[in-house]
């Protein structure tokens, strides 16, 4: 049985990096630029992301509480929201979880999240931009490096 759109999609990943190291790269208006979209701008509460296809989204900026916790309007009803835990170690566990997405779109985003945490983790842990910036090779072409 497939799951409905009140079961939110969830996926952790372990960053070496600390809570405040990540926080920025989900924070800043820079910081989006660097894993999850072309651009990124952020003004009076909202932020404004460009993607590699040319769609843009503006949405609310929900709730932020440094390091811990960043959470946004994302095309419509979907909320995802990126919580920080210090691993005890010095780097992270982050817990996404985004709701309000319908089932016909569940597929897709689980797979778009790790296309971008696996983005984020390779831009604050190790300084790289593994997504290939190519207009002509993008999600709607069946690429995951956009």
């Amino acid at each position: 049985m497939a799951p409905d759109a009140d079961e939110p999609i969830r996926w952790r990943l372990h960053l070496a990096s600390p809570p405040e190291k990540v926080y920025e790269l989900l924070s800043t208006d820079a910081g989006p630029a660097r894993f999850w979209a072309e651009d990124a701008r952020g003004e009076g509460g909202f932020v404004e992301l460009r993607f590699p296809n040319g769609m843009t989204h503006r949405g609310r900026v929900l709730s932020k509480v440094r390091p811990r916790r960043v959470a946004v309007e994302y095309f419509g009803a979907r909320l995802p929201e990126f919580v920080l835990a210090d691993d005890g170690r010095g780097g992270t566990d982050l817990t996404l979880t985004e709701t309000g997405v319908p089932a016909k779109w569940r597929e897709g985003n689980r797979a778009g999240w790790v296309s971008v945490l696996m983005a984020l983790k390779a831009a604050v842990d190790f300084d790289v931009d593994v997504r290939s910036h190519d207009p002509q090779r993008t999600w709607d072409q069946g690429f995951v490096d956009n």
